[in-house]
């Protein structure tokens, strides 16, 4: 394919840069390879519009779980929501990169073309919005319809083409999602964490040493109070909170870098310790760590969470006292919430 010139000889001669064109035009001449054409373009742009636009709609998710507006109300039901929606986040990612590098390869020879009108040329560059509407009729012609008409070898080199990007992007997702998916997880080399190595079996993100709460952790006269717009303030030592019904439940800790695990978790319901402060049943709940330094040392617990039965203020993992690691002396635990709202050594519950 030969990419025919955007200006005259005349205009090149007069434009700024003018050596600059000639060059580029004589370079554009090269671009003979059938792949660098509008069908190869348009089957890869499908593909990395359909895996942009998960990336991105799981994003948004990721973010407004962590940073709710007022108005939402982020359900605690399926217990694994946001472990699927962040994981599909951060396996997505990488598997993305294969075909942007697969798309900019067939479009290459078109980054060679001198815009006559470079002002329109510049704002356009970023109008992703003008470019996927423009796309549209490629989409449907070189897709949905019997109108392109190709040799017989083109077929078979589009699809070795097709078939290597695909690949990589395959295989991107085989060493990525071992981190979520446990049967793969020895082949998740990429993976941010290893899964299942961390304190009693579940990996850390924040240590309670860098956490600045080593020491008051293990201060004889820990107490848990919730305190607020409550009937009664409780303020509890670890015994007395122990000695509250005690619940067990399997739930996993699901991080925004797309890691998970799954533990099983012994404590008290937080709407049980709501019960006996007297709090109202749409009170929101802002549990708050020992940990003064981090922007996560306190998180918001809504209605339809700290109502669950299986929202936990959790004194025990997999049958041992919690590891100060994993938020000794008590931790929040909670369905489909970001591990960095499952606070961990939690002193106070406020309720508003």
């Amino acid at each position: 394919m030969v990419l025919e010139s955007a200006v005259t000889d005349a205009q090149v001669r007069g434009a700024p840069g003018g050596a600059v064109i000639t060059l580029v035009q004589g370079v554009s001449g090269r671009f003979t390879s059938r792949l660098h054409s509008e069908r190869v373009a348009v089957q890869l742009g499908v593909w990395l519009g359909v895996s942009f636009t998960v990336a991105f709609v799981t994003g948004l998710i990721s973010h407004f779980m962590q940073h709710p507006p007022a108005w939402m109300l982020w359900p605690s039901r399926p217990v694994n929501l946001y472990r699927v929606t962040q994981g599909v986040h951060v396996i997505g990612g990488p598997a993305t990169i294969p075909l942007l590098f697969g798309k900019l390869w067939t479009v290459y020879p078109k980054l060679w073309q001198w815009p006559p009108f470079r002002w329109t040329s510049y704002v356009l560059y970023g109008a992703l919005v003008i470019h996927v509407t423009n796309e549209w009729a490629k989409v449907r012609r070189n897709l949905w319809t019997a109108e392109c008409v190709e040799t017989q070898e083109e077929p078979r080199s589009r699809r070795r083409f097709l078939g290597t990007v695909a690949a990589a992007s395959g295989l991107t997702v085989l060493v990525t999602v071992g981190e979520t998916f446990a049967p793969l997880s020895k082949l998740a080399v990429l993976a941010p964490r290893a899964p299942g190595v961390g304190p009693q079996g579940v990996p850390v993100n924040r240590t309670a040493v860098a956490a600045g709460v080593s020491q008051m952790i293990r201060r004889p006269d820990f107490r848990l109070v919730v305190t607020g717009a409550v009937r009664s303030e409780l303020s509890l030592t670890l015994t007395e909170l122990s000695g509250m019904p005690q619940h067990t439940v399997r739930l996993p800790i699901s991080c925004v870098e797309g890691w998970s695990a799954e533990a099983g978790w012994t404590g008290v319901r937080l709407r049980d310790l709501a019960e006996r402060a007297g709090v109202v049943p749409d009170a929101v709940m802002v549990v708050e760590s020992l940990e003064r330094s981090s922007i996560y040392r306190s998180s918001e617990v809504r209605a339809p969470h700290w109502n669950d039965p299986l929202t936990f203020l959790a004194l025990r993992i997999n049958g041992s006292v919690l590891d100060p690691d994993h938020g000794y002396p008590v931790r929040l635990i909670a369905p489909d919430r970001p591990g960095v709202l499952q606070t961990k050594w939690v002193t106070r519950v406020m309720v508003s």
